[in-house]
């Protein structure tokens, strides 16, 4: 056999040799991307979920002054823990302002009031029974006193926080069903002047009623002391006076803390 004859024989074989090979090569070459995919895939670190930010508790509000019979409540309060337990309101009717207590005596806000129309600390005998429109505006008092605050009905299915459910003495969220009494402008002026507008209810505004009063007395309710604008503090809490002896140790202090309230 010549050379060029065995040459041309053997040409095509090493060609078939070299595309089998480089077929391999491309498929060996596509397995082993594949097998470095899975690998990437199962190695590929797992994300790592953001834990939520605890909320910064808010510092606590700073007390600013207050009037002399205010002052001695709060003192009295604090010093007797009068308050059973629960959260609490002061209402000092003179300046139309109330102050909102925890049920440990952490002070949480002070916001303006509306007050009865007449001015006085008892409620007429049998004013509870009236219809609005029979009661005079002398009988239109916010009563003064002590009084265990709970969230009840009231006309209108509306849910109020009953102060003295007896005499229909409630505090709720500011009334603007009568455009001409200008309430909410009541509420916002800087003097205390024109906050005598109600039948006796006591009215705050709404934002404040729904987002810091109502949730800490929508479960047990809490205690509302109104202070008077006619009377003396002695007269309508005569336990304040002992004030200087409370937890000093004195004979006084067993006596505080076994009487009732007045």
């Amino acid at each position: 056999m010549g050379l060029g004859l065995a040459l041309a024989l053997f040409a095509p074989q090493v060609a078939s040799a070299q595309v089998a090979s480089a077929g391999e090569t491309r498929a060996g070459a596509a397995s082993k991307a594949a097998g470095s995919t899975k690998s990437r895939k199962a190695k590929a670190p797992k994300r790592s979920r953001t834990k939520a930010a605890k909320p910064v508790e808010a510092a606590p509000l700073v007390l600013p002054p207050q009037s002399e019979p205010a002052s001695r409540m709060i003192a009295w309060i604090a010093a007797e823990h009068d308050n059973a337990g629960l959260p609490y309101v002061i209402i000092d009717k003179q300046a139309a302002s109330l102050l909102l207590f925890s049920a440990t005596g952490d002070f949480l806000g002070q916001t303006p009031v509306l007050l009865g129309v007449g001015v006085g600390d008892d409620s007429s005998p049998g004013v509870g029974a009236k219809d609005l429109a029979d009661i005079g505006p002398a009988e239109r008092t916010t009563p003064a006193g002590r009084f265990v605050a709970k969230f009840g009905r009231a006309f209108g299915n509306q849910r109020v926080i009953w102060v003295d459910y007896a005499n229909s003495v409630a505090l709720h969220a500011v009334v603007t069903t009568h455009k001409s009494e200008h309430r909410v402008d009541r509420l916002l002026s800087p003097t205390p002047d024109d906050n005598r507008i109600s039948f006796g209810c006591i009215n705050v505004g709404t934002k404040f009623y729904t987002r810091t009063l109502t949730p800490l007395f929508q479960k047990k309710g809490g205690i509302v002391y109104i202070l008077p604008d006619t009377k003396s503090l002695d007269d309508v809490f005569p336990r304040v006076r002992l004030l200087p002896y409370v937890g000093t140790g004195s004979p006084e202090q067993g006596a505080i803390g076994t009487e009732g309230q007045s």
